[in-house]
């Protein structure tokens, strides 16, 4: 078993704010496609992956997944992205940039995050945070997030050689369906209130810890480096 920990971050709402880009390019794509404006304004975004948004989207307005619709909808989808991201209102969340930092050497970092693979990329280089995580797991690898978790261990040991239990992993993100990942596998989470949920929603979700946000680097080390699953 390896020393140190694998730290997994969700993107949305915990690593950045992509100033509203992904839920503009995919209802751009929609329009484009469907000729449906608005095709997502009942539908939340927050905490599901990527696939699944479109399958609820085509769901909604009663529409087929099958003859490679969803593939259409994520070429779409990201050929806008590529324009939508360049927006001024992204920015990176409180914290992060030192807390990368100061995860360096002794722990690993990775991304579990209900974007696409490519969609994840296109926005951590607009702020430039992409090229610090060293694999994880995409939102069109499963379109259930609860799945993600052993897809991200199993590509960090593709890409670096280093197996991780997931008694090892710590999973930082913004939302329930974040910490449901690591409650589904016994992996420490860590909730931050810089999305769409409270503290106290957070709290009542289940999380091994909740912060207002990551500014306070040495707090959140701390956490990591001690954090025990509630209840052990």
């Amino acid at each position: 078993m390896v020393s140190g920990k694998l730290i997994l971050f969700d993107i949305d709402g915990t690593l950045m704010d992509a100033g509203g880009a992904g839920g503009r390019s995919l209802t751009d794509a929609f329009y484009e496609l469907f000729s449906i404006k608005d095709a997502f304004k009942n539908i939340r975004f927050d905490g599901k992956t990527d696939l699944r948004i479109f399958k609820e989207g085509l769901k909604y307005h009663k529409l087929t997944d099958g003859n490679g619709v969803i593939a259409s909808i994520r070429e779409q989808y990201l050929s806008r992205l590529r324009l939508e991201i360049n927006t001024d209102k992204k920015h990176i969340k409180p914290g992060i940039a030192a807390l990368i930092e100061g995860l360096r050497g002794k722990n690993r970092i990775g991304l579990l995050t209900g974007n696409l693979r490519v969609g994840a990329e296109i926005k951590l280089l607009s702020v430039g945070l992409w090229q610090h995580f060293e694999g994880g797991a995409f939102g069109d690898a499963h379109e259930d997030r609860n799945r993600l978790l052993p897809i991200a261990v199993e590509d960090f040991y593709k890409n670096t050689g280093v197996r991780f239990s997931f008694s090892q992993c710590v999973i930082i993100g913004d939302t329930p369906k974040d910490v449901d990942v690591g409650k589904a596998h016994g992996a420490f989470t860590i909730a931050v209130a810089t999305g769409p949920y409270t503290s106290p929603e957070l709290a009542d979700a289940g999380a091994d810890a909740v912060l207002n946000d990551l500014s306070d680097t040495n707090a959140v080390l701390a956490l990591i480096d001690g954090g025990t699953i509630a209840g052990n």
